[in-house]
């Protein structure tokens, strides 16, 4: 599997990172139903306000789930930073892996790479991790 993703989408989730740094920010990537088509960015609000970890409001995912219900669209891509660590998944995302057809990118902003930033894809089944390249489209 590959993640072809728009250099937009991609950028948006560096620019959320940054913003909400030093806390992980986190979000989705919306696309029509069967298809593996990022085509809608929707930047949610990390409830746990933390540098380490990540969750949605439970309130805010249920009105996820309906929107896209009633848009006829699927989560394809979950996203979250890692703000001191590379952009590897920790035993916590790998836990909360709910989605196995989604693709799960990190992007990390750890210092040490600092200015420049890592986004990463995954797919997490059964708390199997393998990592997919990532193709950024103009």
């Amino acid at each position: 599997m590959v993640l072809e993703i728009s250099r937009k989408f991609a950028d948006a989730m560096l620019e959320q990172s940054r913003a909400e740094y030093p806390d992980e920010c986190c979000g989705v990537f919306l696309g029509p139903i069967g298809s593996d088509k990022p085509l809608r960015h929707k930047p949610m609000i990390n409830a746990a306000h933390s540098p380490t970890f990540y969750e949605f409001d439970p309130k805010d995912l249920l009105a996820l789930y309906r929107e896209a219900d009633d848009n006829d669209e699927e989560i394809v891509v979950i996203y979250h930073s890692h703000t001191e660590t590379e952009a590897y998944p920790s035993r916590t995302d790998i836990a909360y892996a709910g989605e196995p057809g989604a693709h799960y990118v990190l992007v990390s902003t750890r210092k040490e790479i600092a200015p420049t930033t890592e986004l990463r894809s995954y797919r997490i089944v059964d708390g199997v991790v393998t990592e997919e390249p990532v193709v950024l489209l103009d």
